[in-house]
């Protein structure tokens, strides 16, 4: 979502839209409890890639070995929110991987404030990044997640990307295709776009299926995307799920202003459900 078309894109949302969907460790909400949730152990790790050194938190069952998970956050990056998200999907059975996609430019927090850190100190860092990038830190993290003995190389692995993480989430199947079997995208910015590299030009490239979860005014305005991502996956014959969720961009993390507990628990378990069928 960082190329110059791709900024075209995000560029038709306006500050006010932006403030909206802001994050902060104040509005942080408790995610609902995991039913028979599984012990976990989490930890802060470093992860060696091409362009330097990434940050990142690393949550997984204690007993035996579980399908990896890659979750790419949103323009807010890694924080406290995303630590829980990470955590719950741990206790559902998975050993999850959550980075700090500017790790080129800071380490996180890189918007301490959450969603009052003016959008003006955050966007430079979403714009440094490119599509090479998405694909370089996908195929390095995807490699680093099967050299972790608690991620079970027999099953595929998972990644789900909100906000601008959709993008990199389709990128990431791209370039571990073999190892990737599900990808979901929840309010993902700039999914069909006019540039060659636009994620739903890519999707016929890999071997995953996919959950798309829509914001309602994200779809307004954008209406023809939907179909457009529909006609990319029935064209690549793939399985996926698109669907527009009654509720505002930024909806899913805990800890942003338009949080949607009852759409946010509808797309978690579709998710899961997802998971379960795909990570075989």
């Amino acid at each position: 979502m960082c190329d110059s078309n791709d900024h075209d894109d995000l560029h038709k949302y306006t500050r006010r839209d932006f403030a909206a969907w802001a994050a902060s460790a104040g509005l942080l909400t408790t995610l609902p409890a995991v039913a028979n949730a599984a012990a976990v152990a989490e930890r802060d790790v470093t992860i060696t890639t091409p362009d330097g050194t990434c940050d990142a938190y690393f949550v997984a069952p204690t007993s035996g070995s579980a399908p990896g998970v890659l979750v790419w956050p949103d323009v807010f990056g890694l924080r406290p929110a995303f630590r829980q998200m990470g955590k719950r999907l741990a206790e559902s059975g998975y050993s999850v991987l959550v980075v700090n996609p500017f790790y080129r430019q800071k380490k996180a927090p890189t918007a301490p404030q959450g969603g009052q850190t003016p959008i003006a100190e955050v966007l430079p860092l979403m714009q440094a990044l490119t599509p090479a990038m998405h694909l370089s830190d996908g195929k390095t993290f995807v490699a680093w997640l099967d050299a972790q003995a608690e991620v079970d190389k027999a099953r595929k692995i998972g990644t789900t990307g909100y906000c601008m993480g959709g993008p990199i989430a389709v990128r990431t199947a791209l370039v571990a295709a073999g190892r990737v079997g599900a990808v979901a995208s929840f309010h993902g910015a700039a999914m069909v776009t006019p540039a060659p590299e636009s994620p739903h030009r890519l999707v016929a490239q890999t071997k995953a299926q996919y959950l798309i979860a829509i914001a309602e005014n994200d779809d307004t305005k954008d209406p023809e995307a939907k179909t457009s991502l529909r006609t990319a996956f029935e064209g690549a014959k793939l399985q996926a799920e698109v669907e527009v969720y009654p509720a505002a961009h930024g909806w899913c993390p805990p800890d942003t202003r338009v949080y949607d507990a009852a759409q946010a628990d509808r797309a978690w378990a579709r998710l899961l459900a997802t998971f379960n069928k795909a990570l075989v």
